[in-house]
């Protein structure tokens, strides 16, 4: 059975090392006793041209930090007051930034990496590759140019199809170690003449990362008419069939840091990524899609701040703030990308073809691969779903492990037979296996329940499932009392009513999502050839 149990010169530091530094500094118990005014000056030049940072993770919902500091000046931050989110002001992003890049150790290509990597998770979490395939990275010459140039390696990396403009190239070798990475995926790029005249023709993705947080006046050639084109492709976009999504790194370029588009005939993107902290220009964004990217801000900056922003999702680099945007759940629609699946090149044993789809599931790093929905059906012919995690399969079919006074086995003592189904987004696959179905024996039952954590057991007698209870606070008292009683690392008894289930196939089939709905779907059923049980495969209309 398989058991299912931004100035520095490290150029090559990978994005992997850099999630660890981010990650790692948290540890440092030091970080949240600092009394700010002990600090030492920062001498590291800020990273002037729009490096934000990225913020503090809090849980939601959100709250204001204590503030431990003895400071004399009340940060002249302001917050969102239907959001509670915190905006800085241009001097707050430099101050932090020189804190960042002083007493607190980080080096400009750290900060850049990490900003770039936000931005094309941002990016991927909106706009898939499958429908918008081509990016145009338009990169300034400062640090939100690097940062777009970072992205711009991690969207190829992710699938997409990365395209850079940089026109005014920094003769730094931060910078040109990050052009010769590019040149190295053979990234192409092109030159600000050399762009096609209608840029929605070429590109589904423009990525503006010219000018950040510090930049200051009117911007230059060619630059200025850079910014202008992609003003009249927004505006052209409102009624034409196709649209091309507009991006900006941190700040739309041409934007004042804080009063965003003064004269009303600026960049409108439809997506801005802010990193550290939303600028207070952000306040006056109305596209609908505002992600704040970067998580590597430690609590001592957080507190002087008074940061209020989001918790990060999970490991994500990004979040999504704002107001959700306002969609059509009828216009929503994927249109997958997947290899043929032809009926010679799949295994004669459905049991085995479905071993080498969770196995692709595996390798993939898709998460829980082994859960599944288990539709069941009582005597009153009402159907019922849930999802639980495959524990195990084998020639004689699919194990999952359950409450026996549960509703779903309520349902399967009734009538024994149930539908299982595997959903693998990342891989546009489905798997969807009916049969009959029986309990396992007490020694399988009682094997499996002992290689559980302790927890998972204690949890297992508390909860009398699908049963009503008073309230949370009463499983958790009976929690504490059987964690006291078994403190002693005794052996956890197994519940009577505690066990497993065995679906044995009787139908399975595969689904793999193609274009325009022209899906892929085999379905195997058994047949008798000479005596022998064998699977038929047909192919069913999507």
């Amino acid at each position: 059975m398989l058991s299912l149990v931004r100035k520095g010169r490290s150029n090559i530091m990978t994005s992997c090392s850099l999630l660890l530094t981010s990650f790692n500094y948290y540890s440092l118990p030091l970080l949240s006793h600092f009394h700010y005014n002990t600090l030492p000056r920062a001498t590291t030049p800020s990273r002037a041209l729009a490096y934000p940072l990225s913020a503090t993770i809090l849980p939601p919902p959100f709250r204001a930090l204590s503030n431990n500091f003895s400071t004399t000046t009340e940060p002249s931050r302001t917050m969102d007051s239907s959001l509670s989110l915190t905006y800085l002001s241009q001097r707050e992003a430099a101050e932090i930034d020189e804190t960042l890049m002083g007493p607190l150790g980080f080096s400009v290509d750290q900060l850049m990496e990490l900003a770039g990597l936000s931005v094309a998770a941002s990016i991927a979490e909106v706009y898939k590759p499958g429908e918008y395939n081509r990016v145009l990275v338009i990169c300034g010459p400062g640090n939100n140019g690097g940062d777009g140039l970072v992205a711009a390696r991690h969207l190829h990396h992710f699938g997409y199809k990365s395209l850079v403009c940089y026109p005014k190239r920094t003769p730094k070798p931060l910078y040109e170690g990050l052009v010769t990475q590019l040149e190295a995926l053979s990234i192409p790029f092109l030159s600000a003449e050399d762009l096609p005249s209608d840029l929605s023709s070429d590109f589904d993705i423009l990525i503006d990362a010219m000018f950040g947080f510090s930049f200051h006046g009117s911007p230059r050639p060619p630059f200025d008419d850079l910014i202008q084109r992609l003003v009249s492709l927004q505006n052209c976009n409102q009624n034409g069939p196709k649209r091309s999504a507009i991006v900006s790194v941190d700040i739309p370029s041409g934007w004042h840091v804080e009063e965003g588009d003064i004269n009303g005939i600026g960049l409108q993107p439809d997506m801005l990524i802010s990193l550290t902290a939303p600028k207070l220009c952000a306040r006056k964004f109305s596209g609908p899609h505002h992600f704040l990217g970067g998580r590597f801000v430690p609590p001592a900056i957080a507190e002087k701040y008074k940061l209020i922003l989001p918790q990060y999702p999970g490991t994500s680099m990004c979040v999504r703030i704002g107001k959700p945007p306002q969609i059509d759940i009828s216009a929503l629609r994927e249109n997958y990308i997947s290899p043929e699946f032809l009926e010679e090149k799949v295994e004669a044993d459905p049991i085995n073809q479905f071993r080498k789809w969770f196995d692709d599931a595996l390798t993939a790093g898709l998460k829980e691969p082994n859960a599944m929905a288990l539709s069941t059906v009582g005597k009153d012919g009402k159907p019922s779903s849930r999802m639980v995690l495959l524990k195990g399969v084998d020639k004689d079919g699919f194990v999952w492990y359950t409450n026996y006074e549960s509703h779903k086995a309520r349902d399967l003592s009734e009538n024994p037979h149930a539908s299982l189904l595997f959903y693998w987004d990342g891989l546009n696959r489905q798997v969807r296996v009916e049969g009959s179905v029986q309990k396992v024996s007490d020694e399988e039952s009682e094997q499996y329940f002992h290689s559980r954590p302790r927890g998972s057991q204690l949890g297992a007698i508390v909860s009398k499932q699908s049963s009503v209870v008073p309230g949370r606070h009463v499983l958790h008292q009976e929690y504490k009392e059987l964690e006291q009683k078994y403190s002693d690392g005794s052996l956890i008894p197994k519940p009577k009513n505690w066990g497993g289930y065995r679906l044995t196939p009787e139908l399975f089939e595969f689904w793999q999502g193609q274009p325009s709905r022209l899906h892929d779907r085999l379905q195997y059923s058994p047949h008798e050839v000479s005596g022998q049980k064998v699977w038929k495969v047909e192919r069913l209309a999507p």
